[in-house]
């Protein structure tokens, strides 16, 4: 049955995700001009952040409450969420005021519960077995999506900064109507899961789901305060150095983009070897990144960046194969519920960490603050390796 899969089927997912997920961090590519406009604090990469998480969160909440995308046409949802979100992100461009701009980054961030993980159920619902490898292209696109607001923030520099949400919220439209038309419900979906909120409660009892959602907890922990922190680790070695190369959004969409290589390498590597051994060796990478922290920034800067970019790499590419065990541990008729239920938890995490570093920084301006992270990974380690790898039978 996988060889019969469309040609067409995983190309056009992992579009549909990286055109939907770019309005993630559309607000971050921004946050200079909104500063100015609306006269904010140097708080404000922490807030215009975490409404989005927080407005996520919310999404998967009431997403996996209902089972909506194991009850309804996972491309349907993926759809109309797409239009919303887009809708959301552009009506960041009106917000005359703190309050508006926190609520147009919550609805995005709402709508984007049924973007990524819904984009990870139709991919699972067409790959049964080399789901880790499918997932790794799609998370890649995730990764993508979310640096490529900062690449329209190098290229538009001399253009008005609204171009940025609009473009973005009409390329996450775009994804959606092309996902909608070019993909149908997939060969491996299972029968559709009935209204029943226990299902979250049944799933945290099977024990290789545990290890594999709390793995992802402490993945989560790191993964997004490093992203939104990024521009101003550049920044901050800049003007303690005075001597950067290049401009402070090019390197950040380098050192996010990056990342969606190493996704896509894992995927491949997890076909090979399995997605409970790639997610390890991904958190142990990125916790001694983490532990090298406070020395970076007394570096040359191309060592620098370039640790900055290994960090990159590690940060993510854990994230399709967690994704996967995950999913694989599931019950069949609640796949998305599954998904959503753990990216629900995991998004609550990383407010916690962003406003944490936020506040920190804040006060400190000391680089040491960034050991925190480190927590994420250490926490991460121990969980997945009480994973117990189930051997996979071919399907005939």
């Amino acid at each position: 049955m996988q060889n019969s899969i469309p040609k067409r089927i995983l190309p056009v997912i992992v579009f549909a995700q990286f055109a939907g997920t770019s309005l993630w961090f559309a607000g971050n590519a921004v946050i200079p001009d909104l500063v100015q406009e609306l006269h904010l604090t140097e708080m404000a990469v922490g807030y215009i952040t975490s409404a989005v998480q927080f407005g996520f969160i919310s999404g998967t909440l009431v997403f996996a409450f209902l089972s909506v995308a194991d009850r309804i046409s996972p491309s349907k949802v993926f759809l109309w969420c797409a239009i919303l979100g887009a809708s959301g992100n552009a009506l960041t461009v009106y917000s005359g005021t703190f309050t508006l701009l926190m609520l147009s980054r919550f609805a995005t961030g709402f709508f984007l519960a049924g973007i990524y993980p819904v984009g990870m159920k139709i991919a699972s619902d067409w790959h049964k077995e080399g789901l880790g490898k499918a997932l790794g292209y799609l998370v890649g696109a995730l990764v993508l999506g979310t640096a490529f607001p900062h690449l329209i923030k190098y290229f538009s520099a001399d253009l008005p900064w609204k171009i940025i949400l609009f473009a973005t919220s009409w390329f996450a439209t775009i994804g959606g109507v092309v996902l909608y038309f070019a993909v149908p419900d997939g060969p491996y979906q299972g029968d559709k899961g009935a209204f029943k909120p226990s299902a979250i409660i049944q799933l945290f009892k099977n024990k290789n789901f545990r290890s594999a959602a709390f793995g992802y907890f402490g993945h989560m922990w790191e993964l997004y305060a490093f992203w939104a922190f990024v521009p101003l680790m550049v920044a901050y070695y800049s003007s303690v150095n005075g001597n950067m190369y290049g401009q402070t959004s090019l390197w950040a969409f380098a050192i996010i983009g990056v990342g969606g290589i190493s996704c896509a390498i894992g995927g491949h590597w997890s076909v090979k070897s399995n997605s409970k051994t790639v997610a390890l060796i991904s958190l142990v990478g990125s916790g001694l990144c983490c532990l090298l922290a406070p020395l970076m920034f007394d570096l040359p800067f191309y060592l620098f960046v370039g640790l900055l970019l290994v960090w990159g790499l590690f940060v993510v590419s854990d994230s399709p194969q967690f994704s996967t065990l995950v999913a694989q541990s599931s019950d069949s008729k609640y796949v998305a519920t599954g998904l959503t239920i753990v990216n629900s938890i995991g998004f609550a995490i990383t407010i916690v960490s962003i406003q944490l570093i936020n506040m920190m920084w804040a006060q400190w301006q000391s680089p040491v603050v960034f050991l925190v992270l480190g927590v994420g990974p250490f926490f991460g380690a121990i969980s997945i390796m009480r994973y117990e790898l189930i051997p996979h039978r071919e399907t005939p």
